[in-house]
């Protein structure tokens, strides 16, 4: 029971590191643009079949994650200037609109995934040095997860390090402190937000690619990821970025463990989880009033 416990531990963290890439994105952009993007899970999955179509083309993983995320982000750029920008700049007070307008963005992308890929799921194997487990002294584990870890750590400390230590990160952090105080100082504000939602939605794109050795792909994927995502935000703090990192490895550890003893009841314990945090903690766990 010992090792089981050890493992799904390890497995929680592999699934938590995907949820906080994937909710680090979806707060970055409620913190700048002050949207819950509900085209988020969506384009998540499109993250993820553009991985699955370049791997049948190349038969190379590491060109999928390179490639399929930026082609997403792209797509999250193209949403943002050709859709969003009109409602909060043109019409500010239309919140509501904002809300139904990515939640068509993200049916008509799972329609176009749906006739382009097929409802039938699909998936890949992992890059062949990944493949098989790795002695970790007690018990044996799937390498591709340990990548997993590994790489997403890696990745959030990147993006802490571009936003902390360079100019645009600055700018991009004072824009979600103050939106409007970044464009007294003369900052174009339409093109930061164009570039924070594109990379928000990279971030989706990865998480994406990551997830197909594990899961796979299906055209609903996106609406269960969604769910995750919306409260890993609310349970790290609306607009904290590195609340959701913490939060989506709370949310992915418990599910594992929950899953051991009750599997049908692993969702259960995301909502219950946030449910409790929530009732001491109303602003989240690392949210500010």
């Amino acid at each position: 029971m010992g090792l089981l416990i050890l493992m799904q531990t390890i497995n929680g963290l592999a699934s938590g590191m995907l949820y906080a890439i994937t909710a680090f994105g979806l707060t970055f952009i409620l913190g700048m643009l002050n949207i819950p993007n509900f085209a988020h899970g969506a384009l998540f999955t499109l993250g993820a079949y553009f991985g699955l179509t370049l791997f049948h083309l190349s038969g190379n993983f590491w060109l999928s994650l390179l490639v399929a995320p930026v082609g997403v982000g792209l797509i999250g750029m193209l949403v943002e200037w050709g859709l969003l920008r009109r409602l909060y700049f043109d019409e500010p007070e239309a919140e509501h609109y904002q809300l139904l307008l990515t939640f068509a963005v993200a049916v008509v992308l799972q329609e176009l995934i749906i006739l382009i890929w097929s409802p039938v799921g699909q998936s890949i194997m992992p890059p062949r040095m990944l493949r098989g487990a790795m002695n970790l002294g007690v018990l044996y584990y799937p390498k591709y997860r340990i990548f997993v870890v590994i790489f997403s750590t890696l990745l959030i400390l990147a993006v802490w390090l571009f936003l902390e230590r360079t100019k645009m990160g600055a700018i991009i952090r004072a824009g979600i402190e103050n939106s409007e105080m970044v464009m007294v100082l003369g900052i174009d504000i339409r093109k930061l937000f164009t570039l924070s939602f594109g990379l928000g939605v990279l971030l989706a794109g990865i998480g994406g690619v990551l997830i197909l050795p594990i899961r796979g792909a299906n055209p609903f994927m996106g609406f269960d990821l969604l769910a995750i995502a919306f409260v890993v935000v609310a349970l790290g703090g609306l607009g904290n970025l590195f609340g959701a990192i913490f939060a989506g490895l709370i949310i992915g550890v418990a599910q594992s463990l929950v899953s051991i003893f009750f599997p049908a009841a692993s969702w259960v314990a995301v909502y219950a989880a946030m449910a409790i945090v929530l009732i001491f903690r109303p602003y989240g766990l690392f949210g500010t009033r």
